[in-house]
């Protein structure tokens, strides 16, 4: 435990000083639950973002990489749940532009300092009505106890709301960092920097340039949501963004200390905020880490930790707590990766499965109790390197294909 972190009480996006944030209904949901979300900050923010590599990137992910490649400063961002604004062509682009004009002029700020994402359906054109009555709700909702209501009002098909905040404390003074994130299917993030929905917010009063922004998110990134799968599909919205105040006048600086600390405390955050995307997965009743050790290299590590993870037979299998560690290896012989299978040792939470390419020998009733557990751990051991990889995943039941056969209709 870090004994300089306070993780506070119903934290949010408005956590740190200066900001505020919203979450309102203006119509977007059938249901009639919120669906409209803004982040704002008086003071101008440096920002950073990382966003999906899929070739179909959403017309709103684009504009924030537009935005974020000039570096001006940020001061809101706009975030509507329901539809994703994905695949609408100029027209989606010029919603998305419009979309910010219109947060710029309910706040009475610059359109450059306005970001926008959305979440939802793929296809759709934006109902511009109905996100100007968002705009508008949304400014007038603002307030410093707002980011809980944030969170809730960008979900999809989660059945949580999903945010966090700390207090750091450092030599030069007491920060805060600030988080929400939404997410349940349709997650196997690859987001790149400047380059149904992973959608994830950070906030912080550190005072911390734009370009040590983005190496934070650069370095994070990798060991946080990059590292998450429930159902292998990447979304075309995927969006991170990390802004700073700088309220606390606590000034940070790559290459120090406290910058370091402080790199690993949003580290914290969002490893939080993935490990909660990954309990709360569609359907999920399981929460899996596959690593593997002693791989040749990382890229090795990484296909074998994923062929596993998103491996539909190893899912089921751990759905009904069946310890078939014949799916594993399986998935570990067709991932790619040239490797000795004689040397191949497997264990469950720490119990062996496999030791030279064949049984262990252990009882299999002993290895069905661990995956009667709602976490546990498969560790592949290749006895061929010296490289680790890991990688967070759940299993797939009937919920999973009852929400997504019913999700369009």
């Amino acid at each position: 435990m870090n004994n300089n972190i306070l993780w506070l009480e119903n934290g949010s996006v408005s956590s740190p000083s200066g900001f505020k944030a919203s979450g309102v209904t203006a119509g977007f949901k059938k249901s009639g639950a919120a669906d409209c979300a803004m982040i704002f900050s008086e003071l101008p923010c440096s920002a950073a973002g990382a966003f999906t590599s899929c070739v179909f990137a959403a017309a709103p992910v684009r504009v924030c990489q537009e935005k974020l490649a000039k570096h001006t400063p940020i001061h809101a961002c706009f975030i509507n749940s329901g539809n994703a604004n994905a695949c609408t062509g100029e027209n989606g682009m010029e919603n998305a532009r419009k979309t910010c004009r219109m947060v710029a002029e309910a706040l009475s700020i610059n359109e450059d300092s306005v970001l926008v994402s959305s979440t939802g359906r793929i296809g759709v054109q934006m109902p511009m009505d109905t996100v100007a009555k968002g705009v508008t709700l949304s400014a007038s909702a603002l307030s410093a106890d707002g980011g809980v209501d944030a969170s809730k009002a960008i979900m999809t098909t989660d059945t949580v709301n999903k945010s966090v905040a700390l207090e750091l404390t450092l030599p030069e003074g007491k920060v805060r960092i600030g988080a929400m994130t939404k997410g349940a299917g349709m997650i196997d993030p690859a987001m790149k920097v400047l380059h149904a929905t992973m959608l994830c917010y950070i906030t912080t009063d550190a005072d911390v340039q734009s370009v040590d922004l983005q190496k934070i998110l650069d370095k994070n990134i990798e060991c946080s949501f990059n590292r998450i799968t429930v159902d292998g599909d990447m979304s075309t919205n995927d969006t991170t963004i990390l802004m700073a105040n700088g309220a606390s006048k606590v000034k940070l600086a790559y290459g120090t200390e406290s910058f370091e600390i402080f790199s690993n405390a949003v580290l914290e955050i969002m490893q939080s905020l993935a490990r909660q995307m990954v309990m709360d997965g569609e359907g999920v009743t399981k929460f899996v880490e596959v690593k593997i050790v002693n791989a040749k290299n990382y890229d090795d590590a990484k296909k074998l930790a994923e062929a596993v993870a998103n491996s539909l037979l190893c899912k089921t299998a751990w759905f009904g707590c069946d310890p078939n560690w014949g799916r594993v290896v399986a998935a570990l012989g067709y991932s790619g990766v040239d490797f000795n299978p004689d040397l191949v040792n497997i264990y469950y939470d720490g119990i062996p499965v496999v030791r030279d390419g064949g049984d262990a020998g252990t009882p299999e009733e002993d290895l069905a109790d661990v995956m009667k557990k709602r976490e546990f751990t498969v560790l592949c051991d290749m006895n061929c390197g010296d490289v680790d990889y890991w990688v967070w995943t759940g299993d797939v039941t009937y919920e999973y294909v009852k929400i997504n056969a019913d999700y369009h209709t």
